[in-house]
């Protein structure tokens, strides 16, 4: 039988598939213990340094799965909770993975498939995607996803989506920030896989510090705090073991050792290249 999704590892790259096109890919409680397990799993597998999240079949993934939300429909409130608890883990392990994520959005994406995308660190569209934060028609409110589409979205945006559960396109959905880019069906893949390029020259360990910066400083105000905060954070990794490399590999025109023909590091003129 078909695993709810599909993990597979190349040359660094795991690609993540949702695999239950003949329900668009709608999540149940094996397709998101199938996930969270994935994520837990790659997140701790030093052979991987990217994670691409894609759907089979003509849908990214459509939301919540009708006989799932049936079963619902007949639990208690500590039943719902632990259904919804386990939502909120899967989206957890995919939004503090530690290594960059791309999400690669073909077809529909609602409800809680928006909030996948919205958990990635970059997400690529075809652009006939469509999209709908679809919860409130049915009564329901996208929380569990909320944080992670608000983020993504913003506040004004998040409000229009939400209270009115309407339908938008890809080029809706890139001027919103779902999106970072929206690119042709038979040029996505290749676009893809040239972010992945670009991703493995940069350091793993600072791809990691960068997400827990982000998140450390994210919506918050710039005081003393924040400025100590980011000064011991630098003074961390500059200290560390890839920040000392990276260093001495710009000083010295070569190649850090965790590139691997993956591209080039720095200019080698001389000149940083860097802000």
């Amino acid at each position: 039988m078909d695993t709810p999704c599909d993990v597979s590892v190349r040359d660094a790259v795991a690609t993540v598939t949702l695999n239950r096109p003949q329900f668009h890919n709608a999540f149940d409680e094996m397709l998101i213990a199938n996930l969270t397990a994935a994520f837990v799993s790659l997140d701790d597998n030093p052979d991987v340094r990217v994670v691409v999240l894609a759907g089979a079949g003509r849908s990214f993934c459509a939301g919540a799965d009708l006989n799932w939300m049936r079963r619902m429909a007949q639990f208690g409130r500590e039943e719902n909770l632990d259904d919804a608890n386990a939502l909120a883990a899967m989206l957890r392990a995919l939004y503090a993975l530690s290594k960059p994520t791309i999400a690669r959005v073909t077809g529909a994406a609602y409800g809680g498939g928006v909030g996948l995308i919205a958990a990635c660190d970059i997400a690529l569209g075809v652009p006939d995607a469509t999209f709908a934060l679809s919860e409130a028609r049915l009564g329901l409110i996208p929380a569990t996803i909320g944080p992670y589409v608000i983020e993504a979205i913003g506040v004004r945006n998040a409000r229009r989506y939400f209270l009115t559960a309407e339908r938008f396109g890809a080029a809706e959905a890139l001027r919103t920030g779902l999106l970072h880019e929206v690119v042709e069906a038979d040029a996505i893949d290749a676009r893809i896989a040239a972010l992945i390029d670009t991703l493995k020259v940069a350091s793993p360990a600072a791809q990691l510090e960068c997400k827990a910066l982000i998140r450390g400083v994210a919506h918050r105000p710039i005081d003393e705090d924040v400025i100590a905060g980011t000064a011991e954070h630098i003074a961390a990794v500059r200290a560390s073991a890839e920040g000392r490399e990276g260093v001495a590999a710009f000083l010295g025109k070569r190649k850090p050792k965790w590139v691997s023909g993956n591209g080039e590091q720095g200019t080698g003129d001389g000149k940083p290249d860097h802000g």
